[in-house]
């Protein structure tokens, strides 16, 4: 590489890095947040019938936001909404985000519409056949109150992608930190007295907050709309042209949930709560690390694939990817070795109580070994959608997907819930696999080697890490140590173990982290 090209490099990796320390920061919040309402839902209903219903009902509508709204829209909107900006067309990009919303709502409106209808029958026979009629019927009541929630989403979706667009990630980062607190609303001041009702309502209320949290940044960067649909220009076609595959895709993945919670249905009450905590026990480190740096990364890569600049696509998805491994890596081991006490010092109280502390940790130990996949999947995901190609990711996720489904079958009889969870991490693992398989093909290499490296030195100072928290966890249930110290001083301890064993084993990330983000 030349002398004259690392200075390019290195500012795109400061600005990444950057970027996803802001981003990171404010989904830390997000999940503060989140656990937040997790402890006050936790200490409510506990993991049983109930709370089965609630997340029962959320399957559809998020189907119905995750492919017209959800990444879907980002990955074909933002490549579009940045050629624009690129020209200095900013009037250009804001009617097409104008036009994009309209349609989306339009789009959402209608489904959403058909769903309320079909409800019962969805519950019934696709979402949760294994559920007693009573809950079926909770889950239908909840399921079209959430449904209101999902037009909104729609609408805080495109805009949020905008601001994206410009490079603005603070305030759409920061979005996902109020939508949990309208949750923990409803369980405060409605669920006493409506049940999970309450919190189909205060999800409303959220969702609402989601989209409001936006409006400063959208009155800065110029915002205007327009009552167009524009379906006759070249930009609108071009994002429904993107966007055909990619719902296709998120379709694909959002069926796969819908799927284990429909088996999930069949191991009896509290079988889809477990599942569901142990997912989102998993996701908050997955978002923490994956999310942000895909989310943060994918504009640059756009940008590179608009100029067809492969070595820079090349480099940026390497160095993000070491970077991805050499953080997730570690959280693995103390996910599964803190994670019990550290759910039982969150949730263990009130309705919550330490059978359901171990059927959340049963699935979060195997959503955990598929926590580096899915961080990976994030960039890997969005090198392809960078480059306008949609159809390729489906390809692989449909694969994925029937992959899942038939090992979760299998697994579930031997593992319960479990199984369910262990489905989910080897079927990702493959994709992840396979798509970089592709890259290497299409670009000629993909920095493996250095990736490798990276993985080897990263695993070996976790598992120096995991061998000390090991000893000192034994010693500290001897000692009888609250939960609350056990985790503080595990995580601490952990920290700084992988800290100095990274070191000494010559994980290069560790050291170049703050040279990135001081500009170096």
């Amino acid at each position: 590489m030349s002398s004259t090209a690392q200075p390019t490099i290195a500012s795109r990796l400061t600005h990444i890095t950057r970027n996803t320390l802001l981003v990171t920061f404010l989904f830390g919040l997000a999940a503060v947040a989140g656990l937040f309402r997790n402890i006050i839902v936790a200490q409510e209903f506990g993991i049983g019938a109930a709370l089965d219903a609630y997340y029962a009902a959320f399957k559809l509508p998020d189907l119905l936001f995750a492919v017209v709204a959800g990444g879907a829209l980002a990955t074909a909107f933002i490549p579009v909404f940045a050629d624009f900006l690129t020209d200095g067309d900013r009037p250009g990009a804001w009617r097409l985000a104008a036009a994009i919303t309209n349609l989306v709502v339009i789009v959402i409106g209608v489904l959403a519409s058909i769903a309320w209808i079909a409800a019962p029958w969805l519950v019934s026979i696709v979402i949760a056949p294994g559920f007693p009629p009573p809950a079926q019927a909770e889950t239908v009541q909840v399921m079209r109150i959430v449904l209101f929630s999902t037009v909104i989403f729609g609408i805080s979706a495109v805009q949020g992608s905008a601001l994206n667009g410009f490079k603005h990630f603070f305030l759409p980062a920061l979005a996902p930190v109020v939508y949990p607190l309208g949750v923990a609303a409803g369980a405060l001041f409605l669920a006493p007295t409506m049940g999970v009702t309450g919190l189909a309502i205060g999800a409303v209320f959220g969702s609402l907050l989601h989209l409001l949290i936006k409006v400063p940044g959208l009155i800065k960067f110029g915002f205007r709309w327009w009552p167009v649909l524009d379906l006759k220009t070249e930009p609108v076609r071009r994002v429904l042209v993107l966007l055909g595959p990619r719902v296709l895709d998120l379709f694909v993945f959002q069926f796969t949930l819908i799927a284990t919670t429909n088996l999930a249905s069949r191991l009896g009450a509290g079988g889809v709560s477990s599942v569901e905590w142990g997912w989102d026990a998993m996701q908050l480190p997955e978002t923490l690390i994956g999310t942000a740096f895909g989310l943060v990364a994918f504009p640059t890569m756009a940008e590179l694939a608009a100029r067809r600049d492969i070595p820079g696509l090349r480099s940026t998805l390497g160095e993000t990817l070491r970077f991805v491994i050499a953080l997730a890596l570690p959280a693995t081991v103390g996910l599964i070795l803190l994670g019990r006490p550290l759910l039982s010092f969150l949730y263990q109280r009130g309705q919550f109580d330490a059978a359901a502390v171990d059927a959340v940790y049963t699935t979060l130990r195997f959503f955990a070994l598929g926590l580096i996949a899915h961080t990976c999947l994030e960039l890997t995901a969005r090198a392809f959608f960078a480059q306008k190609d949609t159809v390729t990711p489906l390809v692989v996720a449909t694969g994925s997907a029937v992959t899942n489904i038939l090992l979760a079958i299998l697994l579930m009889g031997v593992l319960g819930a479990g199984g369910l969870a262990l489905a989910n991490t080897l079927a990702v693992t493959a994709e992840v696999l396979v798509l970089m398989v592709i890259l290497r093909k299409r670009w000629g290499g993909v920095e493996g080697r250095l990736i490798g490296r990276t993985f080897v030195r990263a695993g070996m100072a976790s598992a120096v890490m995991g061998l000390m928290l090991v000893v000192f966890i034994g010693r500290a249930e001897s000692a009888g140590l609250g939960n609350l110290v056990l985790v503080a001083l595990g995580g601490l301890l952990g920290l700084a173990v992988y800290i100095v064993a990274g070191l000494l084993f010559g994980v290069r990330e560790l050291r170049e982290m703050p040279a990135a983000l001081l500009g170096r």
